[in-house]
């Protein structure tokens, strides 16, 4: 289903240069960054787990995730906790690793756009619309898509409820 020309309300956030936003309905909260219990074997971009509130949430490193380049963890670096629905289950919960927040907007049906086919800078189905505002473009991401298959079930065994031993 696709959202372009839908009113949209989204937490904008920056990885690098780049900016990219998520719908508010799918982000439960926005934390400091926080070290991560790292797990062996795990990919490249699963930072490992971290509490938020008894529960072990898995932290994603979405440069990593989306083939950006990483970067340094700074004081303005933050963990989006969000939900991702799944096709057969109760939704993910992720900590998304972004480099700054920037802000919480709203677009009008006439700024969203569907998502054109981006090339090689990042994959363009995980992209679910672009966003149109004075200062330039938000690439509205499709964590269902990203976080989709292998990445599901990889994810769904590494969260559960109780608090992490140090």
């Amino acid at each position: 289903m696709s959202i372009a020309g839908q009113e949209l309300q989204v937490v904008v956030f920056g990885l690098g240069a780049e900016r990219f936003a998520l719908p508010v309905t799918e982000v439960r909260e926005i934390l400091d960054h926080r070290p991560a219990f790292r797990m062996p074997d795990a990919p490249a971009w699963l930072l490992g787990l971290t509490d938020v509130r008894g529960t072990s949430v898995p932290m994603i490193d979405l440069r990593v995730r989306l083939g950006i380049a990483t970067a340094e963890t700074t004081l303005a670096t933050r963990v989006l906790v969000v939900e991702v629905p799944v096709a057969d289950g109760a939704p993910l919960v992720l900590g998304l690793v972004v480099d700054r927040v920037l802000d919480v907007s709203r677009f009008g049906a006439d700024a969203v756009e569907p998502s054109p086919d981006l090339g090689g800078r990042w994959r363009s189905g995980h992209v679910e619309a672009i966003l149109r505002r004075e200062d330039g473009f938000v690439a509205l991401l499709d964590l269902p898509r990203i976080f989709a298959g292998d990445d599901a079930d990889l994810l769904g065994g590494a969260a559960t409820p109780g608090t992490l031993a140090a």
